[in-house]
């Protein structure tokens, strides 16, 4: 009854731009129709397929003079039939990207204008600690400053509501109400401690945003980096010094109370992708050399993928496993190597994490280089006779798996 419906209102649709011409049509998601033919998975009609023939027809049909502009967007290229991208029907690609600095500091300029700021506020130093954020990450950066001036009775947003909130956004909400042993309190703190320090005593990373073991989100603590400027491209000496990093939580609890957690498993699972795609990507293993191994989409198109068979051989396979466990495994030897070799300020922070909470990277930095904070977080008063090692090691955590958010990040500690 309803076959020919789609391909009809193609049909109807550019009868409509004619009449209106000059006009623009735009059509949003085109990958629901677009999609490659002959993928679909199971027999029968495709009305999708009718509707994308009908559109490629009439898109043929148009020339120079008949003042019609077609534009379509998706988020999903790759799965888009080729005779829909070829020259004649959408003759040009434009890849819209995240916002570069200046572009994030424009984007949170339009969306201030629907909110008071206080005076002062300079939006630019807002834009500088938001790389890798998208337009409408920013426009709920701006909402969820306005709900905390709100609830603090602020007559304006000011700079600590923006960062408070921006730190939401991306790492999720503090849950202060999660009550906490001091025994898994101690674990997370020494997790949360092992990888800050190495963030702060190796080379190749990114700067220290702020370590904490409130629960955010998933997690029972969190290690946040903010990259100074914005990145495009990642040296290997980094990519390795990040494996190492993400390495620093799981080292310092065996350093502390000679056993493990399952808290580790969304750095466990963020170290293998990295490195994985370090061997099979980017070319970066010595034994494998530069060459790609297998097709890496960014999402799976199960028409096309479903039939796809695997480009090298089960021998490679094996060869690709060992120098990813190998990457991993040296990895852990050289943060185990740095903490072992730090024990003392190790324990200094996670003492501090108990005491305070919340550390952000001067403060981290000042027990690095002087053994101590020189200017200890203010408001807060330490709890006294923490007892900073327990006599014998935990029995058991009781904890649920993890999940860490992308880069720039935050490697989540024993997560709730």
């Amino acid at each position: 009854m309803f076959v020919g419906v789609g391909a009809s209102r193609v049909r109807d649709m550019f009868e409509q731009g004619k009449k209106s011409a000059p006009c623009i049509i735009f059509i949003d998601e085109i990958d629901a129709v677009g999609r490659h033919r002959g993928h679909g998975v199971g027999g029968g009609h495709d009305e999708r397929e009718q509707t994308l023939n009908a559109l490629l027809v009439e898109m043929d049909g148009f020339d120079t003079q008949e003042g019609v502009i077609i534009i379509a967007a998706t988020n999903r290229p790759d799965v888009l039939d080729p005779a829909l991208l070829r020259p004649g029907r959408f003759d040009r690609q434009i890849t819209v990207n995240l916002p570069d600095v200046k572009g994030r500091e424009e984007i949170l300029r339009v969306h201030s204008k629907k909110v008071k700021l206080a005076e002062g506020v300079d939006l630019a130093v807002v834009a500088r600690g938001t790389p890798g954020y998208s337009g409408a990450e920013l426009a709920n950066v701006i909402n969820e400053a306005a709900l905390l001036a709100a609830r603090r009775n602020l007559k304006g947003i000011t700079l600590a509501e923006l960062e408070e909130a921006r730190d939401k956004v991306r790492w999720g909400k503090e849950r202060r109400s999660l009550a906490l042993s001091e025994k898994e309190k101690t674990n997370t703190a020494y997790h949360e401690a092992g990888h800050a320090l190495l963030l702060e005593l190796l080379e190749h990373t990114e700067p220290l945003h702020k370590v904490t073991i409130i629960p955010r989100g998933p997690s029972l603590g969190s290690t946040m980096w903010l990259p100074e400027e914005d990145k495009y491209t990642n040296r290997k000496a980094e990519l390795l010094a990040s494996l190492a990093v993400s390495m620093g939580g799981r080292v310092a609890e065996e350093l502390a109370f000679g056993d493990v957690t399952n808290g580790a498993r969304g750095d466990i699972k963020m170290a293998t992708a990295t490195a994985r795609r370090m061997v099979c990507e980017w070319g970066m293993s010595e034994k494998l050399g530069m060459v790609e191994y297998g097709d890496h989409e960014d999402y799976v198109f199960l028409g096309r993928d479903i039939s796809r068979a695997r480009d090298y051989s089960e021998a490679t396979a094996e060869e690709i496993d060992r120098e990813v466990r190998t990457l991993l495994d040296e990895a852990y030897q050289r943060a185990k190597q740095i903490l072992t070799a730090n024990r003392d300020k190790l324990d200094v922070i996670a003492k501090a994490l108990l005491e305070f909470e919340t550390l952000d990277g001067s403060q981290i930095e000042d027990i690095v280089k002087h053994g101590r904070m020189l200017n200890p977080p203010p408001g807060i008063a330490p709890r006294g006779g923490e007892k900073m090692e327990p006599e014998k090691p935990p029995k058991q955590v009781v904890v649920a798996p993890d999940v860490t958010p992308p880069l720039p990040g935050a490697l989540g500690g024993a997560p709730a």
